[in-house]
């Protein structure tokens, strides 16, 4: 049985598309805090907080962020409110069906932290905190665990996304690309991009889809994190 319409973890592992890991990238270079979840047809959608005061979140359509296919959503369902910086989510009473940080019941107001997925009704929207505000993390899924590699494999991982750190339409670095900019020969760099694909379970993937797949993992997952790809660009 497939998942209900907006039910999907936005961020969940194996979830995103290139095309939406670059819309994800581009919000975290945009440096303020923002919501991601998919609406009912399993789009991703990217809600802004930067210069906001609050935001109303709830089925009608003129709330601020309107989830209007989701029937479990109240007409207004919640609020979020930024104090000095810090944003939460309220629900005294707003809702009929409830409001949850991490599947926790709010009652009142929580504080919201990098990473937490806020559910209202059956939509999951995860929230990124202000940039100022971040560790060394990425777009990751809270269920991801960290992929060890070595030193030489994370420097091919960085080479191989560091063209997603321009936005647009760009793909994954070229064999050849990698090799002159790790100082090893494209040989070397296919070994360690085969032995990345295993190390990330992608073995059985078609090649066409494996090193844009590799890169959105390596950035999902926190081995390679967006704010690097910018600094060492």
């Amino acid at each position: 049985m497939s998942a209900r319409p907006g039910s999907e973890d936005p961020l969940a592992r194996h979830s995103l598309a290139p095309a939406e890991l670059r819309e994800l990238l581009a919000a975290e270079r945009a440096g303020g805090p923002f919501l991601a979840f998919r609406d009912g047809d399993g789009t991703l959608g990217v809600f802004a907080l930067q210069d906001r005061a609050s935001a109303t979140v709830g089925r009608r359509p003129d709330m601020d962020l309107a989830l209007g296919w989701d029937a479990e959503v109240s007409g207004l369902h919640a609020e979020l409110t930024s104090l000095s910086g810090e944003w939460t989510v309220v629900d005294d009473g707003l809702s009929t069906n409830g409001t949850f940080v991490n599947e926790r019941r709010v009652a009142g107001r929580v504080r919201l932290r990098d990473g937490d997925r806020v559910r209202v009704g059956r939509t999951v929207l995860a929230f990124r905190a202000e940039r100022a505000a971040l560790v060394q993390e990425t777009v990751a899924a809270a269920d991801m665990p960290k992929v060890a590699v070595t030193d030489t494999q994370r420097r091919v991982l960085l080479a191989l996304c560091r063209p997603l750190a321009g936005g647009g339409e760009a793909m994954p670095a070229t064999n050849q690309e990698i090799a002159e900019e790790v100082f090893l020969s494209v040989d070397a760099v296919k070994m360690h991009l085969r032995a990345l694909f295993g190390r990330f379970g992608l073995e059985d993937l078609p090649q066409n889809r494996k090193r844009a797949t590799l890169a959105a993992r390596a950035l999902q997952s926190g081995v390679i994190s967006a704010r690097e790809l910018e600094a060492s660009a």
